[in-house]
């Protein structure tokens, strides 16, 4: 195994107080030593990258996207909509998802963010229609093939129009089918140990599209087997309303009431929390994943992520859908997040390095692991590293702040479990262009098999 000195870094930030501003030196999968200013490495070291142009970062940590939904940005039928109306004008068309298309939306998605930055991801995969059972397969083979550590969720929805959920029949499965597939995606691709690229986690869609019963049996599963639980839960008020009507509970009393109100369970967007609610949240060890870009986009809320975190809840943050997003660009999330945060608590309160925590140490609580999200001795080496030689970042003086407040939108070098994936803004060993072209054509498909249907 090599071992890789990095150099010197123009800035760097490891989410630690611990100095090291002389670089990091990786074995391996893993970071040995980090180096203080102007000292030399304890160990020999085989290779030196000079990263004195470089911000260094912790890999950052993508907590909750929809890879599928690349196909689908900037749809015509969807604009101007908030969410409940938004997802009746996709769910038609993401009904018409084949395994092809499966599997050139995870590509690009996995290309997009690790050109961002990202090291890990989850991906909330719930839509399963006939012909696209072996989806979550899928996802794993691409995202291996990239060098995308992951976090794929086997999501479900089973309760569907005409039985007051929100998605088309024809989009939900029984719940014998998903309990079974469940089952087998842990036995057969769950790597829980140290280092392990590939998590599993279950995750019905939200609470308008499964049944409590499911609920119920997901998270008995999820006990079993020892892994995460996932869904959407407080995005909008309508959510809320919908609870009250059907379950005669808030959202958080429902999520007790089925067993999720503990520390292996993550929530995406959690927005409309009482202050009581946040109080409880915090209590259980609750992960809530932060989603910026989409929440103001579908004018969902801002969520009350200071509040939380003293709460003692984990923050982490997330791109969302790219259908909702428009984009998997996580660095940019650092931004939007920033500046949304600063709109509910004040600029002095929320400043460029809540960003750095939100996106490291808190996603990795989150998805409940602890080998990422710092750059510390022992942890692996999942490293994000960011030139500002853009015209963005001309005049800029604090290069850690700059990063944020300037816009980065690109790393110029990624390396997940000590392999580097992103070398000089390329991805290794990948066609972006013929990948591209493959994945626009498929988004065309999709498209025209959904006005075809409409006809």
């Amino acid at each position: 195994m090599a071992t890789i000195w990095l150099k010197s870094p123009l800035a760097i930030w490891t989410g630690t107080h611990e100095d090291a501003s002389g670089g990091v030196v990786i074995k391996g999968n893993t970071i040995v030593e980090l180096v203080a200013q102007n000292a030399l490495p304890s160990v020999n070291v085989d290779q030196i990258v000079d990263a004195s142009e470089h911000v260094v970062l912790p890999g950052l940590i993508n907590a909750h996207h929809h890879f599928y939904q690349t196909l689908t940005r900037a749809y015509p039928d969807a604009l101007d909509k908030e969410l409940f109306h938004w997802l009746k004008a996709l769910y038609p068309v993401w009904a018409g998802l084949d395994e092809d298309m499966m599997r050139l939306g995870t590509e690009l998605a996995s290309a997009e963010l690790l050109l961002s930055g990202c090291t890990t991801a989850s991906d909330h995969h719930y839509l399963i229609p006939v012909g696209l059972e072996h989806a979550i397969d899928m996802q794993v083979e691409a995202t291996r093939k990239l060098g995308l550590r992951t976090v794929l969720t086997r999501g479900s929805m089973s309760l569907g129009e005409d039985q007051g959920g929100l998605p088309p029949r024809h989009t939900i499965q029984t719940e014998q089918a998903i309990i079974d597939d469940s089952l087998r995606l842990i036995r057969d691709y769950h790597q829980p140990e140290f280092g392990g690229m590939t998590h599993i986690a279950l995750a019905p869609c939200s609470p308008f599209s499964v049944t409590t019963e499911l609920m119920k049996e997901t998270a008995r599963v999820a006990k079993q087997h020892n892994v995460m639980l996932h869904t959407h839960l407080c995005e909008t008020t309508d959510e809320e309303a919908f609870c009250l009507e059907k379950f005669g509970l808030r959202p958080v009393d429902y999520l007790e009431d089925v067993g999720w109100l503990h520390n292996r369970t993550w929530l995406a967007h959690g927005i409309h929390f009482n202050d009581e609610e946040i109080k409880r949240l915090g209590q259980a060890g609750i992960g809530i994943c932060h989603c910026p870009s989409s929440n103001m986009m579908l004018a969902s809320g801002i969520c009350r992520n200071l509040e939380l975190e003293a709460a003692g809840a984990s923050v982490g943050l997330g791109v969302d859908g790219s259908a909702s997003n428009d984009g998997s660009n996580l660095v940019n999330e650092l931004r939007m997040a920033t500046y949304i945060q600063r709109l509910r608590y004040g600029s002095a309160k929320v400043s460029h390095l809540d960003a750095f925590r939100w996106a490291t140490q808190g996603s990795a609580k989150n998805i409940g692991r602890s080998d990422i999200g710092t750059l510390s001795k022992g942890m692996l080496a999942d490293i994000a590293m960011f030139k500002l030689d853009e015209i963005q970042f001309s005049g800029s003086h604090d290069p850690l702040a700059a990063l944020v407040l300037c816009g980065a939108h690109r790393a110029d070098k990624v390396m997940v479990n000590g392999e580097w994936r992103v070398k000089d803004g390329e991805l290794v060993g990948v066609d972006t262009h013929e990948l591209m072209v493959k994945h626009r054509a498929a988004a065309r498909r999709l498209a025209e098999k959904a006005q075809q249907l409409k006809r």
